[in-house]
């Protein structure tokens, strides 16, 4: 998630300070990918140290507002322009948890597959919901925060791909708990093939015994 450029999309529509950049990003995104203000003033700082902002100056109650830069104005036009890369994909803890399973003894592999298709449906369910009630127009997780026009469009379309997402994530799961079933049944045909080998010998050295 690109904080950075998050940031430099708010201050293009004016000054700000840390706690507003805060409070506008996660009403944008209805608080789907929460925030503190550590990470916005750590996020503030090196976007300065970069040339992309720069102070504007405080407030009566001293809070230090940031501007967008020229320079940063150009970097958020980029990455506006710039599909976003997917030769580096982000680690998938799911993914990564079902890669470690299968490899590691005595884990019920099935039953993790099957406790977290029961949490995704759960996820799917309640982000179904929250679609509903935005297209309703009820309040948003972080609402009453002033976001400016288009933040109910922007967390309809977070909702939206939080709901392709999981959809996806539940037919990946179903697709893991086939690819386990066939693995069953080919370990299973192995053993009987590793266990009537040894019997068909046996036979074997039986005939040539009875015809000596």
């Amino acid at each position: 998630m690109s904080i950075r450029h998050g940031l430099l999309a708010l201050l293009d529509q004016g000054p700000r300070y840390g706690y507003q950049l805060r409070t506008e990003f996660e009403a944008r995104t209805g608080a789907t990918w929460p925030l503190n203000v550590g990470q916005v003033y750590t996020t503030l700082s090196r976007l300065e140290r970069d040339g992309l902002v720069e102070p504007a100056g405080e407030d009566e109650e001293g809070h230090q507002f940031y501007a967008i830069t020229a320079s940063g104005r150009d970097e958020l036009r980029a990455w506006f322009d710039t599909p976003v890369p997917r030769t580096n994909p982000p680690r998938d803890e799911l993914a990564i948890k079902l890669a470690m399973a299968v490899t590691v003894p005595g884990v019920d592999v099935p039953a993790v597959v099957q406790g977290q298709r029961r949490h995704s449906i759960k996820a799917l369910q309640d982000y179904t919901r929250l679609k509903g009630r935005a297209l309703a127009g009820e309040a948003r997780p972080a609402a009453g925060q002033s976001a400016g026009p288009g933040a109910d469009l922007a967390w309809l379309l977070v909702l939206e791909q939080l709901i392709f997402q999981t959809e996806a994530e539940i037919r990946w799961l179903d697709h893991c708990e086939t690819r386990l079933a066939q693995q069953a049944e080919v370990e299973q045909a192995r053993a009987a093939e590793a266990a009537a080998a040894p019997e068909a010998g046996t036979r074997r050295i039986g005939r040539r015994r009875t015809r000596a």
